[in-house]
């Protein structure tokens, strides 16, 4: 590939918009060294105090596996992020280092905010008894085969300047470990690889969000220019002052938009994975959602019992639960297929579950001994229920799936949760990527997709639609790429505005992401079998 950042685009660096910073505010570092130490101490208490609980600790396995997963995390803020500020750099709204800080504040916040979907979203792609098995040799090579994966590949983009997607390296990751784990299993056995059903979902997402970032943000500029017809916003800025104040202020909110989205929707990847790390190494703390509602586990009682007589009425007559209800049910999951003798299973299975834990009046009551195998336990009735309530395998009148799904709700309430300490630790690697480490795909975005400088339009229309994209991706739990829908969308107000594209970027960059999914699956495949003699 060729370094798409060297070369002249013909203005001297004293000029270039991203040299051009003036230095950071006087009360910038004060206040950063502030908020890290606050986070780093926030972040230190509520780890010892869940802690606390644990009745064994590996602390060097845990403290690297957090490590690199933050590490993960701390690349996709100056890998994915610099895309949110190029167009409030190249249009000079915002002072370069200024555009930097106040992206990954709003990374921050959009972190902090984040609902857990995404990144439940993700997991689900995984093979199903690595989760459950996630502290085993095998779950630890899988999750540390994913993580220096996917860190592997995004500096090795960054490096050359490239705006590849960390969403994707990461999938493909993930595949790539699915893959392995199959690979590695005994010939004949029930072992799954990667959950296709769920890769298509975010794949489709994936491959549409650039379509749509590049479609709607050239029709927008159109239509821009048919509205606001002020032939300065469709040029390149011919001077270092700043754009008309309008301008100005909805370059800035739709830079804010798209930064707060990222968080959102990227910064959950990587709480997800902690949470699998945190499972894995020390479950008798992090397994059960240890605070949720009072009242939680009553209700867990009651919506599992009304599923146990919501299934009775689906029995067929004559057909038994197995001797081994947990193993049918399994295999169920495992091979996404539903038999007469499942339902019985997954009834019985409900019902040995609920037995287990109705001796005990709150989730903290339970043993250490036993809290590893119930989140098994629920884990797996959850990802059962799901080929009831989301694929329809079994059909049931309203009144039963309804049962069904207030039962899944608390099942994740269970077993899908993320403590305020992972989302600052994971907002702060964010935030701290994105001010380190930008210049190289900001100088991609702003100069080198179109033959001429971004203009103010262009930026507008660009920033306006990713907002938009990313946010409604995150509320419909989806992944998508914030570097494809932003790159993409500067590439279609190019085309729209008759600016022209640089081929030879837009080819690196197509290259780059046909190359992601590949370069990714390899990468982690290989780690994976590596890893697994390790652990």
């Amino acid at each position: 590939m060729v370094d798409v950042v060297s070369g002249s685009s013909g203005s001297s660096e004293a000029s270039h918009p991203v040299h051009r910073s003036g230095g950071s505010p006087k009360w910038f570092l004060p206040l950063f060294g502030l908020v890290v130490v606050g986070g780093l101490g926030y972040i230190a208490y509520a780890l010892g105090r869940d802690l606390a609980t644990a009745s064994a600790v590996p602390w060097i396995l845990l403290g690297l596996a957090l490590l690199i997963a933050l590490g993960f995390e701390f690349v996709n803020g100056f890998h994915d992020t610099a895309n949110a500020v190029a167009t409030v750099i190249y249009t000079r709204s915002m002072p370069a280092e200024l555009a930097v800080i106040w992206s990954g504040f709003f990374n921050f916040l959009g972190v902090l905010t984040s609902s857990g979907a995404v990144a439940f979203g993700i997991l689900a792609l995984l093979p199903v008894e690595l989760i459950l098995q996630v502290g085993s040799g095998s779950g630890l090579a899988m999750v540390f085969a994913l993580l220096i994966a996917a860190i592997v590949w995004n500096l090795g983009t960054w490096y050359l300047g490239l705006p590849s997607s960390s969403s994707h390296t990461l999938v493909g990751s993930i595949i790539g470990v699915g893959l392995a784990n199959q690979f590695l299993a005994p010939t004949g056995s029930a072992t799954s690889g990667v959950e296709w059903g769920q890769v298509s979902n975010v794949g489709l997402s994936l491959l549409i969000s650039p379509v749509i970032g590049f479609g709607l943000s050239a029709v927008l500029l159109l239509v821009m220019k048919t509205l606001v017809r002020n032939k300065a916003l469709y040029e390149a800025p011919k001077t270092n002052a700043p754009p008309p104040l309008w301008i100005r202020a909805l370059l800035i909110f739709t830079c804010t938009g798209v930064s707060f989205a990222h968080g959102s929707n990227d910064g959950q990847k990587g709480m997800g994975l902690i949470m699998l790390i945190l499972i894995g190494l020390v479950p008798t703390a992090f397994a059960l959602n240890r605070t949720p509602d009072i009242n939680y586990l009553d209700a867990y009682k009651s919506t599992s019992a009304q599923v146990e007589t919501a299934l009775g009425k689906y029995v067929k007559p004559g057909v038994a639960a197995p001797a081994d209800p947990k193993a049918a049910v399994s295999d169920a999951v495992k091979n996404k297929t539903w038999s007469d003798a499942t339902t019985p299973a997954l009834q019985a299975y409900i019902h040995s579950t609920s037995e287990e834990v109705s001796g005990y009046p709150t989730i903290e009551r339970l043993p250490n001994g036993l809290v590893g195998n119930i989140r098994n336990d629920i884990y797996l009735i959850g990802e059962a229920l799901k080929l009831i309530d989301k694929q329809k395998l079994l059909p049931m009148n309203p009144a039963d799936l309804q049962a069904v799904t207030a039962y899944h709700k608390s099942v994740d309430n269970a077993t899908k949760f993320i403590p305020l300490w992972v989302k600052v630790a994971v907002a702060l690697a964010l935030g701290l990527g994105t001010m380190i480490g930008w210049k190289r795909i900001v100088v991609t975005v702003g100069e080198k997709i179109g033959k001429s400088h971004l203009t103010y339009g262009q930026g507008a229309a660009a920033e306006v639609v990713a907002m938009i994209t990313i946010g409604a991706a995150d509320h419909l739990g989806l992944p998508v790429s914030t570097t494809h829908v932003l790159s993409s969308g500067v590439a279609g107000t190019m085309a729209a505005n008759g600016s022209g594209l640089q081929w030879s970027t837009v080819r690196n960059m197509l290259m780059a992401w046909v190359l992601t999914l590949p370069a990714s699956i390899a990468l982690a495949f290989i780690l994976f079998v590596m890893l697994r003699h390790v652990f």
